[in-house]
């Protein structure tokens, strides 16, 4: 029997899932992208690029296309798509499991400042005009027009579209993974004295806080958005074992 899976991703994580899971001959694994990123990484499986149409659209498409597991691999802060396959899974009956990589923890000499969202960020920032690291991806740097007395340098995968409306921007087009040692002559070269960053986790992107730490630079941090209840793991290794444990051809066979 072949057991068809939908991997909802966008993440790393979610490419090196669909490639470790498509090694199995009894998989057919499909990987759905929202469409945000202009040019994604090529996958190695099948890809559906765009929107469903909310948890109903989602629930009509595990049924028609017959799947047998959903895969909840989105950014930790794709929080209304982590809640439309919730959704989707408990309308349908198809089981879904989560990859919920675990965010950072701060340590020793870290200057962290903890915020619910992006406006939050920016008024955390303070009315002195300050130079700031906007590490948060494009879609929500538009909050930070509401402080246009700092200065800006906005990192992100594609372009910034428009331009945010301030003064003083610099844009950075550049994919991770971001080495400490890169993103401290970045930190120093540009006379960052804040960072602004999601708790997104992983290694990839942690480098900046290890940077911003070893300088003594502020990093704003901004706390993930609640998500729902459902199975989970934390690596990609750990989510694949829980996959072959539920397709695994002697539990269906009852033996």
């Amino acid at each position: 029997m072949t057991h068809r899976i939908l991997i909802l991703g966008g993440t790393t994580e979610a490419r090196q899932l669909a490639g470790k899971l498509a090694r199995r001959k009894d998989f057919s694994v499909t990987l759905s992208l929202a469409g945000r990123t202009e040019s994604p990484v090529a996958q190695g499986v099948p890809v559906r690029v765009g929107g469903f149409g909310g948890a109903e659209g989602l629930a009509v498409y595990l049924s028609e296309e017959h799947v047998h597991l959903l895969i909840d691999a989105t950014h930790p802060y794709a929080a209304r798509i982590s809640a439309n396959a919730a959704e989707a899974a408990k309308q349908t009956g198809v089981p879904i499991i989560a990859l919920r990589r675990p965010g950072w923890e701060p340590v020793a000499g870290d200057r962290w400042t903890f915020v619910d969202g992006v406006a939050e960020a920016a008024k955390a920032l303070g009315m002195a005009p300050r130079r700031v690291l906007l590490a948060i991806g494009r879609q929500e740097a538009g909050a930070f027009e509401a402080a246009p007395q700092h200065h800006y340098l906005i990192r992100s995968v594609d372009p910034v579209e428009p331009k945010l409306a301030v003064p003083d921007a610099v844009y950075l087009l550049a994919r991770g993974p971001f080495p400490e040692a890169d993103e401290r002559a970045l930190l120093e070269k540009h006379g960052i004295d804040a960072v602004v960053s999601k708790n997104s986790g992983g290694d990839a992107t942690y480098g900046k806080l290890a940077a911003a730490r070893a300088l003594g630079i502020e990093v704003i941090i901004v706390r993930r958005p609640p998500l729902p209840d459902v199975p989970s793991a934390e690596t990609v290794d750990q989510l694949a074992a829980k996959v072959d444990h539920l397709f695994d051809p002697v539990a269906e066979r009852g033996v």
